[in-house]
């Protein structure tokens, strides 16, 4: 039997295949003067030109169309063209299915641009796009990237669970699971499935917590759901998360983790997505002149230098300076104790140092009880990675590991502590200082590519009034 080959293969490792009979399988990208075809089976960016045979079949050619699913055999011959080193003459030519060109003419297929708008109202289709399909390569990598990373630093993948009966958080709302007619006022959860009231989970960090204790190093990546009624261009219903937890880890530690750890998928995104990245950078340039060369030079800045290290008090400090010296117009306040919003966060990144910066020791009023409280009882052991563009990437800390304290903390930030009696539990039994942090998945798939809107960088974007498809 005839040995099948990914496009991907065949231009990669062209010189070895020259005059070797091959057969390959895609899908029809262009179709020229009736004799040239381009074919694409979604390894790479780059299509395989296709030279049919005078000899083909004239009811065949009559079928080929854009979009329409063939299988082909042919000899790999040196391509005289200067678009492409190699190209495939046919030998026979089967066709799995032609598209009707009116149908094409209605889709976003159809050889023209289309706005991201618009491909979103066909997200079943899009992944046939140049644009999204770079984007799906470059998520799988980087998911495949993540996976390594921590494999090769010693940690256990923990498959923690999507349905919960506590808000981790501590903040947000949540979407509830139940079987219950929720009409029924009150609803007894006593005769509910569970039991009790669950939820759809924000995060899997308290179990995570729960499994480092023993493990030592863990990691869970999967999806979490939050019911805000955020319509933002950084904002998804449903979403997947890093979260990373290691015993005997402090502060600077994990700060020092995390860093590395973006650095390590960044550079494996450059080794081997480089021909996407090229394809999405020249996307982005079509659109706006001043970002030329913007992606690759972004990500390669991201990897030259250390982050900057920088405490909550140090970065009001800078932003009231800013403000009054420079009169730079914020909309929001820069007072101690508030959380910092995206334009003070952007401004740190984008405008002041002008590279990745880590922002750490917050007020204790503004972040979760499980951070560990500092000497000076105003602040935790909190961080927050920011990125260029996008803003917070990573949100983590040094986890409470006093019973006592964290037991004050619950009760001061009014978390149900019988719901969590477990999560209390673990630091009676051998607690240590530990650390981790929380990555949004799909915002760094949203700075790796560049793409404005967070929706354009998953499969089926789950956001307020839409889940579609």
């Amino acid at each position: 039997m005839l040995k099948k080959y990914s496009v991907k293969k065949l231009l990669n490792k062209g010189k070895f295949f020259i005059n070797k009979k091959v057969l390959v399988e895609g899908w029809i990208r262009s179709f020229r003067y009736s004799i040239f075809i381009d074919l694409n089976d979604g390894s790479t960016i780059n299509n395989l030109q296709i030279i049919l045979s005078r000899k083909l079949d004239q009811k065949i050619q009559k079928k080929i169309t854009i979009g329409s699913s063939i299988s082909v055999i042919g000899i790999v011959k040196k391509s005289i063209g200067i678009k492409q080193h190699i190209e495939l003459k046919t030998l026979d030519l089967t066709i799995y299915q032609s598209v009707d060109s009116k149908i094409i003419q209605k889709s976003i297929l159809q050889p023209k641009k289309h706005s991201l708008e618009k491909l979103r109202e066909q997200a079943h289709l899009r992944f046939q796009t140049n644009i999204f399909s770079c984007i799906m390569r470059i998520r799988h990598h980087i998911a495949f990237g993540i996976h390594k990373y921590f494999h090769e630093h010693g940690f256990f993948y923990l498959h923690s669970p999507i349905i919960t009966t506590s808000n981790s958080e501590g903040t947000g709302k949540m979407f509830q699971i139940t079987t219950m007619d929720l009409k029924n006022n009150p609803i007894d959860y006593k005769k509910d499935f569970f039991k009790c009231e669950t939820f759809l989970s924000v995060s899997g960090q308290l179990e995570a917590e729960s499994a480092s204790l023993g493990l030592g190093k863990v990691y869970t990546f999967g999806p979490v759901f939050r019911a805000e009624n955020s319509n933002t261009s950084r904002h998804l219903s449903e979403f997947w998360m890093v979260e990373p937890e290691i015993s005997f880890y402090h502060l600077e530690e994990n700060m020092n983790l995390a860093e590395s750890f973006l650095k390590f998928i960044i550079k494996y995104i450059i080794d081997n997505n480089m021909e996407d990245l090229i394809f999405l950078n020249q996307y982005l340039e079509k659109w706006d002149r001043k970002k030329k060369n913007f992606l690759l030079e972004k990500l390669e800045l991201t990897l030259k230098f250390p982050f900057k290290k920088i405490s909550y008090t140090e970065a009001v400090k800078i932003l009231d300076q800013e403000k009054k010296e420079k009169n730079i117009k914020f909309l929001h306040p820069i007072v101690w104790g508030m959380d910092l919003q995206s334009e003070h966060e952007q401004y740190l990144v984008d405008k002041y140092f002008k590279i990745p910066v880590i922002i750490f020791d917050y007020p204790c009023n503004i972040k979760a009880f499980y951070m560990r409280m500092n000497d000076d009882e105003k602040t935790v052991r909190a961080m927050d990675i920011l990125l260029p563009e996008i803003g917070e990437i990573i949100g983590g800390s040094q986890r409470e590991e006093r019973y006592d304290i964290l037991l004050k903390r619950m009760k001061d930030t009014n978390t149900d502590v019988n719901k969590l009696w477990w999560y209390l539990d673990t630091r009676r039994f051998g607690s240590v200082p530990h650390s981790g942090f929380g990555l949004g998945f799909d915002r760094l798939v949203q700075f790796i590519t560049g793409m404005n809107n967070i929706r354009d960088v998953i499969p089926f974007p789950r956001t307020p009034n839409n889940a579609e498809f």
